[in-house]
């Protein structure tokens, strides 16, 4: 078993969107480190309480908690939950997300209630967290936040048009939190390339196997990224260097040096 460090025994972390995906393997590659977790959802409640039960495998404490992030007083209320029945809030981890899959080509499919949405959970809802655990954070001497963006902030290619600017907007909130939270807290960012699973699977549909395929054979690393690639890029910027602060460290296989596009229709 990998000895746990000891500036990350005890620590509190809060995983957004913890239940599934990268959240989750985050969620066990914290505790494995000695944090204690708050795992919270939107929607997937049994996943959620299920990855705590997991986390909680590893000797820490961890709860699941309800809140959709981009309500501003459930995020509150979520922090104040870690404080109490954690004892503070160390690592803010936004991994909730959501996105449309919408030909690019089809504009009249991209309607105002989906630009709110997606802007709402994407890019406030981060906010909204980050806003709440300064405090806490500050009080315990300091803490590192990290957002989960995506490369389609660079590309301009993903799931739909209003996905691809809504995580460019995460990226420059990265920026702006890092520079404003400084010196006491960090503020990264990871930007994953086509991530394997269910989420995408669901959005893509018949066409999945497909491009995976398609990808596997065109990136320089020759294989997509799992949510345990994402997660250990999530836990190297929170437990390496502690002058790092502002930058989005890109997770995807070259994507973004290969040249590769592919259409999601």
């Amino acid at each position: 078993m990998k000895e746990v460090s000891v500036t990350m025994k005890s620590k509190v972390a809060i995983v957004t969107g913890g239940g599934t995906g990268v959240g989750r393997e985050t969620a066990l590659s914290l505790a494995r480190l000695g944090c204690h977790v708050l795992i919270n959802y939107s929607v997937s409640r049994e996943e959620a309480e299920q990855t705590a039960k997991d986390v909680a495998t590893s000797g820490v404490r961890s709860i699941a908690v309800r809140a959709d992030v981009a309500d501003d007083f459930a995020c509150r209320e979520m922090v104040a939950t870690a404080c109490s029945q954690l004892g503070g809030v160390d690592i803010l981890v936004n991994c909730a997300g959501t996105t449309q899959f919408i030909p690019f080509h089809d504009l009249d499919q991209v309607s105002d209630d989906i630009w709110d949405r997606l802007y709402k959970v994407n890019v406030v809802g981060a906010f909204h967290c980050a806003r709440a655990v300064r405090q806490p954070m500050l009080s315990a001497g300091g803490g590192v936040i990290i957002n989960v963006s995506s490369v389609a902030a660079q590309l301009g290619q993903g799931s739909s048009i209003p996905y691809c600017c809504t995580k460019a907007a995460l990226d420059n909130l990265t920026v702006s939190l890092a520079r404003t939270f400084a010196p006491r807290i960090r503020v990264n960012g990871v930007a994953p390339g086509f991530i394997a699973g269910r989420w995408t699977a669901a959005g893509l549909g018949q066409n999945y196997d497909q491009i995976k395929t398609a990808y596997e054979q065109a990136l320089p690393l020759e294989r997509v990224c799992e949510p345990i690639d994402v997660a250990e890029c999530i836990t190297s910027l929170i437990t390496g260097s502690k002058l790092v602060t502002g930058q989005t460290l890109t997770v995807d296989s070259g994507m973004m040096i290969s040249g590769f596009q592919v259409k999601f229709s």
